[in-house]
């Protein structure tokens, strides 16, 4: 069956749309909210990191609703509330402290949508087609990302950012409403087991996969989400128009990716192999940036791409793992990656808010950035060792 066949997929599709765009559009409001609100990178580091966060820390309950609830309400009622209310109150928003409550909730919002799709996909398509299904709603998905940037932008200049975030809140009220109208939860056999979160933890294979999970996914998203704007600003001289199209182009590089995951992992001959390839590929970019940090903004921009088009590791990552986990235990088991896939991407969102402040007061703008990069490279490297000990999965 195909994505656009299934009108469930298609409306979850949408609400990642809306979560992949909320992860990401601080990197265009940064000069606008500390023109503003007074709000320093810093301090949108936390507001990014709250997003993280709170996403991350209801993953585990995400998991126990999709196998008791079902994915329908899950999804819909939590994007309702969590998504429309925290846009809503960053419209209203007069205080720093306001940036970060309005991130927390969107991040609660958003903890579903992705984790339904790959509840619905995991009980009613083969594991063969998995990673290729994932790619495409992670593709499609990441149109979010390419609409938090350029014409983000141009929104702010003709509407204002207030009503832009009144728009947004409307927007995101509507995919709720289609959310609990076209999506159906699975059936379970009657007398099947039911997956528990202790069950995921027996499985030791997966612990060689989360220091990689963790450091991962917070490559792309970290700086395509905050830190790519200031970079190429205190770097290059950048302005708004300028990070807009530089982060587009860091955007649709991250939807084509996904769209290719599968056929990727049919390249590769596996997942397992291709989420190996892909990071290979996020380490000499990484590397890239931190030797060459102010060679060229077009390499710097052709870098940031790579990376982008990295965002496709996550994919790839979770479809390995799908292979490992037993169909009980998909709920819970792709709840708790994503939980430290993405609580991972908070904790180095608040810990390079220090990094940064050490670095740019010791060094020059493009030697401070190289060690912020540095940061993020070290740990991929280090779950990419660990990552090469894991077993290729059973239907690859």
């Amino acid at each position: 069956m195909s994505l656009f066949l299934h009108p469930g997929l298609v409306a979850l599709t949408l609400g990642y749309v809306l979560s992949q765009f909320y992860r990401a559009f601080l990197a265009v409001l940064s000069s606008t909210l500390q023109a503003e609100l007074g709000a320093s990178a810093g301090d949108l580091a936390i507001s990014s990191g709250m997003w993280f966060i709170s996403f991350a820390a209801v993953q585990v309950p995400v998991g126990w609703a999709l196998d008791n609830i079902g994915p329908k309400r899950t999804a819909a009622v939590l994007l309702a509330l969590g998504g429309g209310g925290g846009a809503a109150i960053f419209a209203l928003a007069t205080q720093v402290w306001h940036l970060h409550l309005a991130m927390a909730l969107i991040g609660i919002g958003c903890a579903p949508a992705l984790m339904a799709a790959y509840y619905i996909l995991a009980h009613e398509f083969p594991p063969a087609v998995f990673a290729g299904m994932t790619g495409l709603v992670v593709g499609f998905g990441s149109l979010g990302d390419i609409l938090g940037t350029a014409p983000l932008v141009a929104l702010i200049h003709s509407a204002g950012w207030r009503n832009a975030l009144w728009l947004l809140t409307g927007a995101t009220l509507l995919v709720a409403g289609l959310q609990m109208w076209l999506v159906r939860d699975p059936a379970h056999a009657a007398g099947a087991p039911r997956g528990r979160i202790a069950d995921v933890l027996r499985l030791r294979v997966l612990w060689l996969m989360l220091p990689l999970i963790a450091g991962s996914y917070a490559v792309s998203a970290a700086i395509r989400g905050l830190w790519a704007a200031p970079y190429l600003r205190d770097v290059f001289g950048a302005g708004d128009a300028a990070i807009g199209k530089a982060t587009m182009v860091m955007g649709i590089a991250m939807v084509a990716g996904n769209l290719l995951a599968g056929r990727f992992v049919w390249l590769c001959r596996s997942a397992r192999r291709a989420a190996a390839a892909g990071h290979v590929l996020a380490i000499g970019a990484l590397a890239g940036l931190c030797l060459l940090p102010a060679l060229s903004l077009g390499l710097s921009v052709a870098l940031l791409a790579a990376l982008g088009m990295c965002g496709t590791n996550y994919a790839l990552l979770m479809a390995h793992a799908r292979g490992l986990l037993p169909v009980h235990l998909v709920g819970r088991g792709v709840t708790f990656l994503n939980m430290i896939s993405v609580g991972g991407v908070g904790v180095m969102q608040f810990a390079s808010r220090p990094v940064h402040h050490a670095t740019d007061a010791l060094f020059a703008p493009a030697q401070s950035y190289a060690l912020l990069f540095l940061f993020f490279l070290v740990p991929v490297v280090i779950g990419m060792v660990i990552y090469l000990r894991t077993p290729e999965a059973a239907d690859a």
